[in-house]
């Protein structure tokens, strides 16, 4: 009986293993809101990290975090670091590019609690009555990343707190 029970959960791990493998080897997660404001009147708010403190659900996970601003103070060259509680994390934007009016691309480094190189890019696209503002994250998907997918949707996680920074972003800028 013991033996059949070991056999049970040696061949149930390694087909979770298995499993995960099969996974791609990348993510892509994204929302997006529709704004009633002109893509100018967005774009500042997005292409300077000093403004995000305004609308990024990231920045109340820790009061306390540490946050360094390097870099160009706007724009292409503009860095932003942090170091926080196990919620925050740490790691580094830096905003590789702006198309004006209408896109900014940032390099984001995670440093803690794992590792991670990735790209986020939040897009402006005008619309009857606004602006759909698109927050997407795309990046690598190490095989110990999929194996976590298995039990855990990143897609709901990461998209939840777009959701919530889009959200604030509308208020921010619609006022």
């Amino acid at each position: 009986m013991l033996k059949s029970i070991a056999i049970v959960v040696v061949v149930g791990i390694a087909a979770v293993l298995v499993f995960a493998a099969t996974k791609r080897d990348d993510f892509r997660v994204q929302r997006s809101i529709v704004v009633r404001a002109a893509p100018d009147r967005i774009l500042p708010l997005i292409a300077d990290f000093h403004r995000w403190a305004e609308w990024s659900p990231y920045e109340k996970l820790d009061p306390a975090m540490k946050r360094v601003h390097a870099g160009a103070p706007q724009g292409v060259g503009a860095i932003y670091e942090w170091e926080g509680n196990s919620k925050a994390g740490a790691g580094r934007m830096e905003i590789k590019e702006v198309q004006v009016p209408s896109r900014v691309a940032i390099q984001l480094d995670f440093t803690k609690p794992v590792e991670g190189h990735n790209i986020a890019e939040l897009s402006l696209e005008p619309r009857a009555g606004g602006t759909e503002v698109i927050w997407s994250m795309r990046g690598p998907s190490p095989y110990l990343m999929k194996l976590m997918g298995v039990f855990v949707n990143l897609d709901r996680m990461i998209g939840g707190d777009f959701e919530t920074g889009l959200s604030n972003l509308k208020a921010v800028a619609e006022r």
